[in-house]
């Protein structure tokens, strides 16, 4: 918990990354640059499609329409934070010539639109009305 406090404390402060270990080739930290970039264009796509069920689904009953809205934009949500700390954390990583780290997210993620995805397939099966 202390590190993520201190990687949040750097999401506002990347300056002080610079103080870790040497400068890394600056295509590694264009490249994590570009991971952090597809990881919030995700995150808005999550958020977009969060709105588009609330907003163009009314016939659906409305614990579907809110549990899936709100499980796309819970999703949104930890993917844009996600984004950031790992960013953090890679760029950290490669500082100090240090493996890159691993995370769970991208499975858990995939997980929770796996489920909505398989809730979208019943609701079209049974029907909006259910």
């Amino acid at each position: 918990m202390i590190e993520f406090v201190r990687n949040a404390r750097l999401w506002f402060a990347p300056e002080e990354i610079r103080q870790e270990g040497g400068t890394p080739d600056y295509r590694f930290s264009l490249a994590n640059e570009r991971t952090f970039l597809a990881w919030l264009r995700t995150a808005l796509a999550l958020v977009g499609g969060g709105f588009a069920v609330d907003q163009f689904l009314p016939d659906l009953r409305w614990g579907w329409r809110v549990g899936l809205a709100l499980a796309l934009l819970a999703a949104g949500v930890l993917c844009s934070l996600r984004a950031v700390n790992h960013w953090v954390r890679c760029e950290r990583a490669m500082r100090r010539g240090e493996d890159l780290p691993v995370s769970r997210f991208p499975a858990l993620l995939s997980l929770v639109v796996a489920v909505v995805a398989v809730a979208m397939v019943v609701v079209v099966l049974v029907g909006w009305e259910g």
